[in-house]
């Protein structure tokens, strides 16, 4: 029914990437291109080393990927049930699959978004660093106009950290500026770290706080989410987390402010409407991020979101801003001020 070829490629950051796992200096990704004889949609497959629930080495990937493309080329649908614990996998075949049935190469939704109409409100990414490294990058975000800045913490220093916050918050207010930091599990639930640790950070107004302590923790994470004077939002712990009914349970159990989603890891659109869905139904609110994909699963991840939230979304999502590799592939989609714009 379908031709599909599949194309991996190295992509390079223009500068190191530091995340709780480590420096990223270059991308692994697959892009899938479904071929109807008349029409081709693109889709990525990005899943993150160490993080992703189906990262695995590339030519076993490689293997698994072509396996599932073979069998959508032959019928003509996508077989979610199988491809739940491969979110990267599915997500790729979603998006390759949508930009082909819409006949447009690059417009998978009609949003006001997609038809470049209205942008996405974006925050501004403060990657982790040293104390000067993460000074000069707030200035450049501030500058930029940002109104939402996410800061990655747990990397140096906690009153280093704290004196960074200080020092934001003594220039503007939290009616000025929107503060959210990233733990990425950097915190011990042990002896009270953790909730120390939120205790001082509630002194400066911040929005929420991703992930404080490791995922796998149920229990210690809900008592958190019940104690914390800071609201508490869920991201590495939904990981793996691929059945509907195990993502009741995980949300009912730990009861989180938040959920951060991000299509690659987090179940593709399917998967991610069906959390959206289900913190809905719990009073949980939520938001979408990109998680270091190149333009292709940016520009996907971005009219997903304004499918979704749209049309006029209020809340900065975490979007990135299209220019991460020297070597992307170029796309009409760009950052405007502080939104994420398709153009026309």
């Amino acid at each position: 029914m379908y031709k599909i070829d599949i194309e991996e490629r190295l992509l390079h950051f223009k500068q190191p990437a530091g995340t709780s796992r480590g420096v990223y200096t270059e991308r692994r990704i697959w892009l899938v291109t479904v071929d109807d004889g008349n029409k081709t949609g693109v889709g990525e497959c990005a899943p993150l080393p160490d993080l992703s629930c189906d990262a695995m080495p590339p030519h076993i990937y490689n293997n698994v990927l072509s396996c599932f493309c073979k069998e959508v080329a032959e019928t003509g649908q996508i077989p979610f049930e199988a491809m739940r614990p491969y979110p990267s996998m599915l997500f790729g075949m979603e998006t390759a699959l949508t930009a082909l049935e819409s006949g447009k190469p690059w417009q998978l939704f009609d949003t006001p978004f997609s038809r470049g109409e209205e942008g996405i409100p974006t925050n501004g990414l403060v990657w982790m660093g040293t104390f000067d490294e993460m000074s000069t990058r707030i200035e450049q975000k501030l500058e930029q106009g940002f109104t939402c800045v996410k800061l990655k913490i747990g990397a140096i220093d906690f009153e280093r950290e704290l004196d960074l916050i200080r020092k934001i918050r003594q220039r503007y207010s939290h009616h000025e500026l929107e503060l959210r930091v990233d733990a990425n599990g950097a915190f011990s639930f042990a002896d009270g770290d953790a909730l120390y640790k939120l205790e001082l950070l509630s002194q400066y107004a911040l929005h929420s706080i991703e992930q404080p302590i490791k995922a796998g923790q149920w229990g210690n994470m809900a008592e958190l989410c019940r104690e914390s004077p800071l609201p508490i939002a869920l991201d590495e712990e939904l990981i793996g987390v691929n059945d509907p009914e195990q993502k009741h349970q995980l949300l009912n159990i730990i009861k989180p402010a938040y959920i951060v989603l991000k299509p690659s890891l987090h179940g593709g659109m399917a998967g991610c409407r069906e959390w959206i869905d289900t913190a809905w139904e719990q009073g949980i609110g939520s938001w979408i991020t990109s998680a270091l994909e190149s333009n292709v699963g940016l520009n996907a991840i971005a009219q997903f979101c304004s499918s979704v939230y749209g049309p006029r979304i209020t809340m900065p999502q975490g979007l990135g801003s299209g220019q991460l590799f020297t070597d992307n592939i170029q796309l009409p989609i760009e950052i405007r001020g502080t939104e994420l714009w398709m153009r026309r």
